[in-house]
């Protein structure tokens, strides 16, 4: 291998990717910390997903439990440990060291354990091997350069027989064990804590060396649940993820419709903000029922609602959420922020979106956690959230809750790690509230910047423009009050053109009478022309002929007289 040593897996989920494959093959490791920080159950999963999961069977020594305890301790993690005693996989050795009944005389060697030891590793030929706990074995000696050097002699007996061995021990006093010398002879150490602060426990862990190869050095949460040991490597994660240019819709057409190309990039960080009552949870829950409709998984994180109370609060605008749940589509895990520590409630989140690989999850409300710490650490817990969902494709939808009426800055500091941020306000005028929608960014997509009108029904979640007029933009009873002023003046508008357009109408009939009129008088006045003109003409041909018959008849005249 390139760095150097073989390393055996220890199965224990987030654990072997922090140490870049395990623990060392063939070497001793010291899991040392205080009482109930899960040193056993470290051993334990080590030996039991050897056997089980690896094929490299192991022996449990106990100085302190009996092999029942041991047993019945890890039955509740399903690990069935003594179906791999009864297979002969796993051999446990109980060895009990009173110190009430033993007498320190002469020197002291180990031979007896050693003989212990061989006969216990050829019985299931073990390539794995746990001692818990290391300090029950020397509890009845005092002579420290004897104890000191078969402390040596244990740790190069592991080492000859390439046993990969995992040994626990108490935290001393300023040491990291009692006897203070493991840790110089082990090549790996890892250091177990339980601490309380501010009332609320958290377990973390840390390898304090490991040698011959890197490994992370920072302190890591882990859990100690149903499903066993896990370790949440969380400050490793960084900014390597794939981003994609598909999209997811948020339930609401008309948020979608705000966007060019419509929806939001599938792997993004959304924030909702604003005060109480705005709406954030109820764009979270469109978001999970769009997601659930297109048939892929979500997850909803509630720090202040129960899962029971989140369903039915929802239906009111049409939402049934609980069909989501039946199926299994959708998981709801309702929990207070005090109740685990940051990186408690961290790990825990990460354990179950490892679990479930969700297209989407919901935190409601981040906010919450600013009481439960300090600023600073509130940011690095969610922007490991966040970098976690990003590197797994992974859509996050945080809610915020704004102490400040149109606050543009969150208690955290969290917008400028968003993809997109929406922010909700409540508007007082005319005595009511109405909620507006600004949507601030999107990056990588072109959105409109323009207000939009909130509005929640019993059939959904609508986006209304706002009036836009002389007096600003105008919402809820307002701006249906001027939009009703405009509808009033309209139909007077078209009541008064649909009168004039009467009057201009009669006043054309009127004057086309008074055309008409004019026409016939003008035509009986040319009638009566040409009928006079006819006459003077017919008058002059009668004049004319008369005239000449006249002529005729005085020129008839006078020959009558020459004759006489």
């Amino acid at each position: 291998m390139a760095d150097g040593i073989h390393k055996v897996p220890t199965g224990i989920e987030g654990f072997d990717d922090l140490t870049l494959g395990g623990l060392p093959r063939g070497r001793p490791t010291l899991v040392c910390g205080s009482a109930g920080c899960g040193k056993t159950l470290f051993a334990s999963t080590f030996l039991i997903k050897g056997a089980r999961d690896h094929g490299e069977n192991g022996v449990f020594v106990s100085f302190e439990e009996r092999p029942s305890d041991i047993i019945d301790n890890v039955a509740s993690l399903g690990f069935g440990l003594d179906e791999l005693v009864a297979e002969g996989r796993i051999f446990i050795e109980h060895i009990t060291i009173n110190p009430t009944e033993l007498a320190e005389v002469g020197d002291y060697d180990l031979e007896g354990l050693f003989m212990r030891l061989e006969l216990a590793v050829e019985a299931v030929g073990a390539k794995r091997i746990v001692l818990d706990t290391i300090e029950s074995l020397f509890s009845a000696f005092t002579n420290l350069a004897i104890l000191r050097a078969e402390i040596r002699r244990l740790f190069d007996w592991i080492k000859e027989r390439g046993l990969t061995a995992v040994i626990t021990g108490e935290r001393g006093d300023g040491t990291l064990t009692r006897q203070g010398l493991e840790e110089y002879v082990s090549d790996c150490v890892i250091v177990l804590d339980h601490r309380v602060e501010n009332q609320v426990s958290t377990r973390r862990l840390r390898i304090v060396k490991y040698r011959g190869t890197a490994h992370g050095t920072n302190e890591y949460p882990f859990l100690i649940a149903e499903d066993g040991f896990s370790v949440l490597p969380v400050s490793a994660l960084g900014l390597g993820h794939t981003v994609h240019e598909d999209r997811i819709s948020s339930g609401i057409p008309d948020l979608d419709a705000m966007l060019n190309g419509g929806g939001f990039h599938r792997g993004s960080s959304i924030l909702l903000s604003g005060v109480a009552g705005s709406g954030k949870s109820s764009i979270a829950a469109s978001f999970l029922a769009a997601t659930c409709a297109a048939g892929e998984r979500a997850l909803y994180f509630s720090f202040e609602e129960s899962a029971a109370q989140t369903v039915r609060n929802m239906r009111s605008i049409g939402l049934d959420l609980g069909r989501y749940l039946d199926s299994g589509l959708l998981t709801m895990q309702a929990s207070r922020p005090t109740f685990f520590s940051l990186e408690m409630h961290l790990a825990v989140m990460l354990r179950d979106v490892a679990r479930l690989r969700p297209s989407l999850v919901v935190l409601d409300p981040i906010s919450a956690f600013v009481d439960a710490g300090d600023h600073r650490e509130v940011q690095a817990m969610l922007l490991r959230m966040i970098d976690y969902l990003k590197s797994h494709g992974i859509t996050g939808v945080f809610t915020h809750l704004s102490h400040e009426q149109g606050s543009v800055q969150t208690d955290a500091g969290l917008s400028s790690l968003m993809d997109a941020w929406i922010l909700l306000l409540n508007r007082e005028a005319n005595g009511e509230f109405n909620r507006e929608l600004y949507l601030l960014k999107a990056r990588g997509i072109s959105h409109s910047n323009q207000v939009r009108e909130f509005v929640m029904t019993d059939h959904g979640i609508s986006l209304v423009q706002p009036y836009l007029g002389e007096r600003g933009a105008l919402t809820g009873s307002a701006r249906r009050a001027e939009e009703a002023r405009l509808r009033r003046e309209q139909a007077q508008r078209r009541l008064d053109t649909a009168l004039l357009e009467q009057r201009m109408e009669q006043r054309r009939r009127r004057t086309l009478a008074q055309i008409d009129a004019l026409r016939a008088e003008l035509e009986a006045e040319e009638l009566e022309f040409r009928s006079i003109a006819d006459n003077t003409g017919w008058l002059e041909v009668q004049a004319e002929s008369d005239r000449l018959e006249m002529v005729k008849s005085r020129r008839a005249e006078a020959a009558d007289v020459g004759h006489e």
